[in-house]
């Protein structure tokens, strides 16, 4: 797929009671970038990346993804390459072990029984659950259900992976534990988050959404410290950017914990 460009022109979207939830999106992804999209809740975040591989049909404009026109002839090549990941792991694992969840994909996607063995033990010994393999989903905790959510993507070999809150419910170790393995991708990343410290460790571009519009879409630390901008789409400075509450003093562009 060329150059596996991830491209809105002109989005609409209007759910079947009329109510807008993209109005007039446009943006162009080129490969490798990872970009992080946010804004507050009902900005229009979960409704623009559910478009990113077909679970919805814009109302006007159009998406391409590399050398398609996104419609339901191309949808299926296009999931081939577009990998998405849902806010609730339950959402994504559905199948009686570990295994046959990062399994099921590639299964479908016609590959061979020892085709399909290396790409699952290569999914999951990627994001360490390899011991894993045999175990039920729902006897997992959130953060190893995340985990498999991701190996059952990347199973399938995709070029872009597509996030929805790949943080939310997540314990502070299990956080880290996850930003370090996304840190390691080398695939083109859209993650939408209201999780703005990870967006500076992960993402280098951020695109903020208001109401169903993009609002701003720059260099992630630019964005971070227009205290205007966010203030007017309802978010705050990332914890490591504000002003320390016990000094008063402005940060020293506090380091990262991640590890």
């Amino acid at each position: 797929m060329s150059h596996h460009i991830v491209e809105a022109q002109d989005l609409i979207f209007n759910y079947p009671d009329q109510t807008p939830a993209l109005a007039g999106v446009s943006f162009r992804i080129s490969h490798g970038e990872s970009v992080a999209v946010v804004g507050a809740n009902g900005a229009g975040k979960s409704t623009l990346l559910l478009h990113m591989n077909g679970y919805l049909t814009p109302t006007a404009g159009r998406v391409r993804i590399g050398d398609f026109l996104l419609t339901k002839a191309t949808v299926r090549e296009i999931r081939r390459s577009v990998g998405m990941v849902f806010q609730d792991p339950d959402d994504q694992l559905f199948m009686a072990t570990v295994y046959d969840d990062v399994a099921f994909g590639p299964l479908n996607l016609g590959h061979t029984i020892a085709e399909v063995e290396s790409l699952v033990a290569g999914a999951l010994e990627t994001v360490g659950m390899g011991h894993l393999k045999d175990r039920p989903p729902h006897r997992l905790s959130t953060g190893q259900k995340r985990r498999v959510a991701i190996a059952s993507v990347l199973s399938m070999s995709p070029d872009i992976l597509v996030m929805d809150e790949p943080t939310s419910g997540l314990d502070p170790q299990a956080r880290r534990q996850l930003i370090n393995l996304l840190r390691g991708f080398h695939h083109s990343k859209i993650i939408a988050t209201h999780d703005l410290d990870m967006v500076i460790d992960i993402c280098e571009r951020t695109i903020v959404m208001h109401d169903g519009r993009i609002r701003a879409d720059g260099p992630t630390r630019e964005i971070f410290t227009d205290s205007e901008l966010l203030e007017s789409c309802r978010l705050e400075k990332p914890l490591r950017m504000q002003d320390c509450p016990a000094c008063g003093n402005a940060p020293a562009d506090r380091p990262s914990t991640i590890g």
